[in-house]
């Protein structure tokens, strides 16, 4: 493998180029008309544009991509995450042109890019699913027998969903009727496909995940778990490294969940695996992530392993070099997205230029950023301009470090996710570990973030005031 094409942008496309020219391997970057001075683009031995702004005209072209591949010699294309990570088509129309797909097999990702697929996939290897039918519905009728065997509250869910959309709760049957249209509206405008299902709602869940690692010689391992409960808009924005709730046993059983899972759709590459953990501390297989995942470096912090390389080696054939008994997590990783969105308005995006735009820097301080000062934030894609990463021998160290961190980090022109994330490093239930998936709902306000700022900002100016007048004191006294 000499020269691979990071079928992506921003971050994760730098993030797969940086590992790859590590390697030893030359890389290609495709960048759409509005990315055309993105740093992804300078970083890559060559780089080629495929299209307009918007991702159905560029990174969404499969054709293209193949023929730049092609056109290019390159031996094999990595997808990142978002775009066409997931698109069983993509995989496949790849791995037609002989050209290597650094990922699963297309029918790995087909299976599990429907839930009721992945659901009926893993029945068979005993792994705790949340009550519910594993069968796509559109009779409102039929979908309130079942609501009522299984007791409200229920969830109903696109099958071919992600990213909190076509996903409803329901708190009592006369509102089921209204929310399966919505949700079934939902899921047909995201995703073309209209499949709802309902399954029981966990009231008040963590969201847990394991990292997995599969080779084409059957060895697949996991790689510990990461805790991904605190969303907004059922989309995450921190994660961290190892979960603080989890027992040992319970990330054991958990871990061999995973790779399971895993099996039952023969997984190769990095995969995640999700759960759901209810109050009681009882697992929910939820989905697989057939993909590297945003949240990976948290990961890789507390192995030491580089997530990108081991799916470069699986892809190249090569069996993996550690079995499960030689993994092991040190230490505590935190990672915050930060999103160029508006905290004091619903976290709706902000865009702009960034007229100023400075990094923390520091010993286990990573970020991993896909932009620079001076750049539009463009409105035809994700928000994230960068994910900030710190690491510590401790939970507290990390927290410590990633307050620190954020007040390093400048932005000017856009508004940012940064303040939100330091209103939740700093806010009790965070740093006690006791909260879940609501945590926004729970404790987070616009009016709060507001406050904390001006009670900083007063501080602040106490402690300028105060320099101001030793200074001026110092000034005022006579030569010795």
């Amino acid at each position: 493998m000499k020269k691979i094409l990071v079928a992506n942008r921003g971050e994760i496309a730098i993030r797969v180029m940086q590992t790859a020219k590590q390697m030893g391997i030359k890389t290609v970057a495709v960048f759409s008309e509005a990315d055309r001075n993105s740093p992804h683009v300078k970083f890559a031995d060559e780089a080629v544009c495929i299209g307009p702004a918007p991702s159905n005209e560029s990174y969404l072209k499969t054709e293209t991509i193949i023929k730049v591949a092609k056109d290019l010699n390159v031996d094999a294309i990595h997808p990142g995450y978002g775009f066409l990570s997931e698109n069983a088509a993509f995989a496949e129309e790849v791995e037609k042109n002989n050209i290597i797909f650094i990922g699963p097999k297309s029918k790995a990702i087909k299976v599990m890019g429907s839930k009721l697929a992945a659901k009926d996939a893993v029945k068979a290897y005993d792994i705790p699913m949340v009550p519910g039918i594993d069968e796509a519905i559109t009779d409102s009728e039929k979908a309130k027998k079942i609501a009522k065997e299984i007791g409200f509250p229920i969830l109903i869910k696109a099958s071919a969903g992600g990213g909190g959309k076509g996903m409803r709760v329901v708190e009592e049957e006369s509102e089921l009727e209204d929310q399966m249209k919505r949700a079934i509206s939902e899921a047909v405008s995201a995703f073309g496909d209209g499949s709802v299902f309902i399954e029981k709602y966990v009231g008040s869940p963590r969201h847990i995940e394991i990292q997995i690692l599969a080779d084409t010689h059957g060895n697949v391992i996991h790689l510990m778990d990461r805790e991904c409960s605190v969303q907004r808009r059922h989309q995450k924005v921190i994660e961290e490294a190892p979960s603080v709730i989890l027992t040992p046993e319970i990330r054991e059983k958990m871990g061999e969940a995973a790779v399971k899972v895993a099996r039952a759709c023969d997984y190769v590459g990095a995969g995640t695996v999700e759960f759901l953990l209810d109050e009681q501390k009882n697992f929910y297989f939820l989905e697989m992530n057939t993909r590297l995942q945003v949240e990976h470096p948290v990961t890789e912090f507390i192995t030491g392993i580089d997530l990108v390389e081991q799916q470069i080696r699986v892809a190249r054939g090569e069996t993996l070099a550690f079995e499960q008994k030689d993994i092991h997590s040190n230490g505590h990783a935190i990672e915050l997205r930060v999103y160029a969105e508006n905290p004091l308005d619903n976290f709706l995006p902000s865009v702009g230029t960034l007229e100023r735009y400075r990094l923390p820097e520091g010993e286990n301080i990573r970020v991993d950023n896909g932009f620079e000062e001076g750049m539009e934030v463009p409105i035809y894609y994700d928000p994230m301009l960068a994910k900030l990463i710190t690491y510590g021998k401790t939970r507290e160290e990390t927290i410590q470090l990633m307050i620190e961190a954020i007040g390093d980090y400048e932005v000017e022109g856009v508004m940012t996710t940064l303040p939100f994330g330091k209103f939740v490093m700093e806010h009790e239930a965070f740093r006690s570990g006791d909260f879940d998936t609501h945590f926004v709902k729970n404790y987070y306000s616009p009016e709060k973030l507001e406050e904390q700022t001006e009670k900083e900002a007063k501080l602040a100016a106490l402690i300028a005031l105060k320099q101001y007048i030793k200074d001026q004191q110092q000034v005022r006294l006579p030569n010795a």
